[in-house]
């Protein structure tokens, strides 16, 4: 197995409201059903695994772009919305934060149990995987969040989360089984956090004759450590900036929600009657779906999705978060009777964008613009913070784009 990834992040205080959280697990629950059935659990698993997949998930969740409280309320949503059906979607959530990390162990026993699994060795590589973030790397960020997704055929991943108090910064770490061939060398498949100078790193390839010695001293067998492969930062910053996204595949999504509509496809007629923000947020969770990991380079981007609880880049629309779980629901209700004509017209939306992108010519001039007209109409479409309901202007009528709408 292998450590496949990394991510550092400002911390964040607070607690996400109920009416994001409830909204965070119906949605990942029907994006995780989605990715299973159109890819099987272990494609799943290998996304989880991706720090900037895992971090465009929280965005397009609503939940703030770049903090540390992305990886709690993720895990925390996945768990409440996967486990309930873990025996026909095929996979299970086990740990979380605190106290829930160390209920990891009998979780897994229990789950090994009804799926024939070794649950003895699943405990064995929960343990390894914190040991070596905890203890092997000495970077200076103690554990606090434990969570690991197995599937019924014993196959895993850890999203693990680590807090610094001298620098307010948490640090996310991401393992995979497939990847994994080592514990002590090498393992991650990403970790995510900010440079921290020179540091005590037992798993990299040039300490293994550190390692070797050390093992002589206490007759210890080696651990193998995970490479690094994927490394996050997130900006200390609050708004989001045109230089945080790609401005190309932010204003693709744009022009087909804004300017050319579902009327100039014919494969996304099904999808007809949505509003121009419930197609660019659909956009959005289509490539979340559908997307290859070079798509996630810019985590940011997802935000404009629905929104995020601190109000950037804008008020959480609550209105279109809704419209966008129904949909979701729909096209997989429909795919169980064998109609699946819905969740094709979904997946398309990410091939046309992909499309719009090879001719679309980025200028971020009107970046500002666009902002503050989302800004301005939020309280329409049910905006919302993490502290209150945004006031709706006094005399405003609802205000939907221009057809004709150059953003960029």
């Amino acid at each position: 197995m292998k450590r496949t990834g990394s991510t550092d992040m400002p911390l964040h205080g607070g607690k996400v409201p109920p009416w994001l959280y409830q909204r965070m697990t119906r949605l990942g629950r029907a994006i995780a059903e989605m990715i299973i059935e159109e890819y099987g659990t272990d494609e799943f698993l290998r996304r989880l695994s991706n720090p900037f997949w895992f971090q465009s998930l929280g965005s397009v969740l609503g939940m703030d772009w770049h903090s540390s409280g992305i990886t709690t309320s993720v895990m925390g949503a996945l768990k409440r919305g996967i486990n309930p059906a873990a025996a026909e979607l095929g996979i299970y959530v086990c740990g979380g934060r605190g106290k829930y990390s160390r209920q990891t162990p009998e979780e897994l026993f229990k789950y090994a149990d009804k799926t024939g699994i070794n649950g003895e060795k699943l405990v064995q590589n929960s343990r390894m995987s914190a040991k070596v973030d905890n203890t092997a790397i000495q970077d200076g960020f103690q554990l606090y969040l434990h969570s690991f997704v197995v599937s019924e055929e014993g196959k895993w991943a850890v999203i693990q989360q680590g807090m610094n108090q001298n620098n307010r910064m948490a640090r996310r770490y991401h393992w995979h089984s497939t990847s994994l061939r080592s514990f002590v060398e090498e393992p991650h498949t990403s970790v995510c956090g900010i440079n921290q100078g020179t540091l005590l790193n037992l798993t990299d390839k040039k300490a293994r004759s550190a390692r070797n010695g050390i093992i002589k001293i206490t007759g210890e067998k080696p651990w193998k450590m995970m490479q690094e492969v994927q490394k996050l930062t997130m900006p200390a910053h609050h708004g989001v900036h045109a230089s945080d996204i790609n401005l190309k595949r932010l204003g693709a999504v744009l022009t087909l929600a804004y300017e050319l509509g579902i009327d100039n496809f014919e494969s996304l007629m099904l999808l007809k009657g949505l509003g121009p923000k419930t197609l660019r947020s659909l956009s959005l969770v289509s490539e979340i779906i559908h997307g290859t990991p070079t798509r996630f380079s810019d985590p940011a981007r997802f935000s404009f999705a629905h929104g995020g609880k601190d109000g950037q880049p804008f008020p959480v629309q609550t209105h279109v978060y809704d419209q966008t779980i129904n949909e979701l629901n729909e096209a997989l209700k429909r795919a169980k009777i064998q109609q699946t004509d819905k969740k094709q017209a979904f997946k398309q939306l990410h091939e046309i964008n992909k499309r719009i992108e090879l001719n679309f010519k980025e200028s971020p001039g009107n970046y500002s613009s666009y902002l503050k007209k989302e800004r301005k109409e939020s309280a329409e479409y049910g905006g919302m913070t993490a502290g209150s309901r945004v006031s709706k202007p006094k005399n405003v009528k609802k205000v939907d784009y221009p057809k004709q709408l150059k953003l960029f």
